[in-house]
């Protein structure tokens, strides 16, 4: 077996005072911008290098008090966005397994991590015939931010395994995932309290269950949190109520918001509410597949969808459930009998709503331009590119990033973390007691009109309303897991609209994603200090 483990220093000397107009590190814009293919991870320190440019006057007045010139307070922040730029660790993996057939293959497989500044660190597993270091170092930066600007206190992650699941049986990718479990368990990638993954494209709670299994009966024997050491399991293995569709769940939420804002629907010229909004989605996995569930059930139409094999139109809408309904049976989305295949590039076909949420690098500066979607809620990670970004923004599009649009899985996997951690499902403990309260409440409200008005008439009957009576009975896990995630995207949204108002960013809501992320992550840096430093 082969193993290679990187530690990645922080840049040393300290960046010039231009930095702080936008046009920050002009050089790193151009080079990520230029190339056709930029590399994954230089476009995430683009979109970092232009949010931390800005963010540094309002920063000035959050620095230690001990730190008394404008110099040294500027020569402090910048110190500390030096420090949250480079990954901190890249473990690279090659190790065998024995094929069903009894042959040997060899597999490459990654694990980074990001950041310490929260722990413990938290990011998908993968497995992609695509997968490299570039790929998962770039993922795991986005976890950091991503987890920022929810607040969930986490550092970032990310892992993949170099294969195409499709190509081997069960019982190989079980051999798989096992074995890549126990190797970041010795290197101290996996554990509670240290490194939790998630699924990702081409896992599931099937694999996530193999880790914790695995994990449970070697290193963490011992351990009673062992089952913290990953989430996104099944319910049996303490897995939470509402986790498969949480990132689809807590896209709508991203785009409820925005679309109930008198600016920025001004802005792009759109009415607000989902009521007869036309959407395509790209790429119909888990994500697409939940975020086309919500937006249709608040009344959008879905004109089109595109897969690897085969991209589906219909002007009248595709229903989702019939749409995944035949994807169970065959396999693919070829043949679907209620839409008609086509040739056309739906992505700059025209709609109110785009939704990539296949892969990175999608729009690109060769297509951005001629993008009609008014509204692109991206649910991939890094889907855009930054001269793409630019374009879109030029042309009064609204792109809801990324970084905060498809939180909302890494916001229910921490709400899962919690209750391995603490033993107990939600609402278990109250679930009988409010059920009881909300009788005694009704029965008091009659019992008072009856004092007033008496009963010459018989009793009075206090009925409950229809939406009083499904909560009578009190929270269950998936509803408190709900309420949570909705309250956590609406509080998330908030905070980035006022970034983008405070530094005049007008539709640019990426910059001002990262600038929400930035700033509580220097805050963090500020209060902790450096260890060993």
């Amino acid at each position: 077996m082969f193993l290679q483990r990187l530690r990645f220093s922080p840049a040393v000397g300290a960046l010039s005072k231009a930095s702080r107009a936008f046009s920050a590190s002009p050089s790193r814009l151009n080079d990520a911008e230029a190339p056709d293919n930029p590399d994954f991870f230089s476009i995430v320190e683009t979109y970092v290098d232009r949010a931390s440019s800005m963010i540094e006057e309002n920063l000035l007045d959050h620095v230690p008090i001990s730190i008394r010139t404008e110099e040294e307070k500027l020569e402090h922040i910048r110190g500390v966005m030096r420090v949250v730029r480079p990954v901190n660790h890249l473990l690279k993996i090659t190790f065998p397994v024995r094929r069903d057939d009894g042959s040997m293959e060899v597999l490459e497989a990654y694990r980074a991590q990001h950041s310490q500044h929260r722990r413990p660190c938290k990011g998908g597993i993968r497995y992609d015939e695509a997968v490299d270091a570039d790929e998962v170092t770039a993922l795991a930066s986005l976890m950091t931010y991503k987890c920022a600007i929810v607040d969930v206190p986490f550092g970032g992650a990310k892992a993949g395994v170099k294969i195409d699941p499709k190509k081997y049986s069960v019982g190989e990718l079980e051999r798989i995932t096992r074995r890549f479990a126990m190797e970041m368990a010795k290197k101290s990638f996996l554990g509670p309290g240290i490194d939790v993954p998630a699924p990702d494209m081409g896992t599931g709670e099937r694999e996530m269950s193999w880790i914790a299994d695995t994990y449970s009966m070697s290193l963490g024997h011992g351990d009673i949190n062992a089952h913290a050491c990953i989430t996104g399991k099944p319910i049996s293995q303490g897995g939470i109520h509402g986790r498969v569709s949480a990132t689809g769940r807590g896209m709508y939420h991203a785009l409820d918001y925005f679309l109930n804002d008198a600016y920025y629907l001004s802005r792009i010229e759109l009415t607000p509410g989902f009521k007869d909004k036309t959407f395509i989605v790209q790429g119909f996995g888990n994500v697409g597949l939940h975020v086309c569930r919500y937006l249709h059930r608040q009344g959008a139409r879905l004109i089109g969808v595109i897969e690897k094999d085969v991209s589906l139109s219909s002007p009248s809408g595709i229903h989702p459930r019939e749409l995944e309904e035949y994807k169970i049976e065959h396999g693919t989305l070829k043949g679907f009998p209620m839409a008609e295949e086509t040739d056309e590039n739906l992505l700059v076909a025209q709609c109110d709503i785009l939704v990539p949420a296949a892969g990175e690098k999608q729009i690109t500066r060769h297509n951005a331009a001629q993008i009609k979607a008014k509204i692109i809620l991206e649910g991939a990670n890094g889907p855009t590119t930054p001269a793409a970004d630019k374009i879109l923004i030029e042309n009064n599009r609204l792109v809801i990033p990324d970084i905060f649009a498809n939180a909302g899985g890494v916001t229910v996997s921490y709400f899962e973390w919690l209750k391995n951690i603490s033993h107990v499902s939600f609402g278990r403990l109250l679930f009988k007691y409010e059920k009881e309260s909300n009788y005694h409440l009704l029965e008091s409200v009659q019992q008072s009109l009856e004092a007033k008005f008496g009963r010459s008439g018989g009793p009075i009957p206090i009925s409950p309303s229809t939406e009083f009576q499904k909560r009578i009975a009190g929270a269950s896990e998936k509803d408190i897991v709900n309420s949570g995630l909705e309250y956590t995207m609406e509080r998330s949204a908030k905070h980035i609209m006022s970034r983008a108002h405070l530094y005049n960013l007008g539709l640019d809501l990426r910059t001002a994603a990262f600038c929400s992320a930035l700033e509580k992550i220097y805050i963090t840096y500020r209060d902790a200090g450096l260890t060993f430093s």
